[in-house]
């Protein structure tokens, strides 16, 4: 189980300092370009996401992902006491990719936000980045589980294009990014209705997804994710 927290809190710490890193390099080279800013933010993101559930799957199953984790406890696949000992490692590997980030950067280690991303839209799109996310991981890891790591990346890097937040899709990635000031970053205020909005769509991913590929036979430990 120490081996297995640890795993959780490298894997959301690298996912973070990929996220964050690439945010402040993006916004260092595009010369205000947002587009190409974003692009290589999406592009960074999914790369290191990808590698990072390849390697640590294995160990954990890489959620780096509360609701992920909650998601695979609930299909039995991780022991809710199990589950409880990641959320912490992953909340506390968000924070430190954070820190990590912004230091590689010679940036203070943290800096709130003021990134405001409210109203319905973003919402929705939480919703749905959350919901597709939990969709590929609940079907992947049962039926194509060699591929998830490459599938879990694809998805996250459309969904930085196909949603109007960038996808989030994570309360401790969401918790986290309120800590920069980077591209990245998402304002304190905003926080609580995208992890409402997140919730919800686990939620719903967890009855529909349930119902479409229902759980013959306990498979791994399920696979992670943004």
């Amino acid at each position: 189980m120490t081996r297995r927290g640890a795993a959780e809190f490298l894997g959301t710490a690298f996912l973070l300092a990929a996220i964050v890193g690439s945010a402040l390099m993006g916004e260092k080279l595009a010369a205000g370009n947002g587009a190409l800013a974003l692009l290589a933010n999406a592009l960074a993101t999914a790369a290191a996401l990808a590698v990072l559930i390849l390697i640590f799957a294995p160990i954990s199953g890489a959620h780096f992902n509360p609701f992920v984790t909650l998601a695979m406890a609930y299909r039995r696949d991780v022991a809710w006491s199990a589950a409880a000992i990641y959320i912490v490692a992953q909340l506390a590997g968000a924070m430190a990719g954070v820190g990590a980030a912004h230091l590689m950067f010679e940036a203070p280690m943290f800096t709130p936000s003021a990134n405001r991303r409210s109203g319905g839209a973003q919402m929705l799109s939480e919703f749905i980045a959350t919901f597709g996310l939990i969709g590929v991981i609940w079907i992947g890891s049962r039926r194509r589980p060699d591929s998830l790591p490459w599938a879990v990346g694809a998805y996250i890097g459309a969904a930085y294009w196909f949603t109007a937040s960038t996808s989030f899709a994570n309360p401790a990635v969401t918790l986290a990014r309120a800590l920069t000031g980077s591209m990245a970053g998402i304002h304190a205020a905003d926080v609580p209705a995208f992890i409402a909005a997140q919730a919800a769509g686990l939620v719903a991913a967890i009855g529909i997804f349930s119902w479409l590929a229902p759980a013959t036979a306990s498979a791994n430990t399920g696979h992670s994710s943004h």
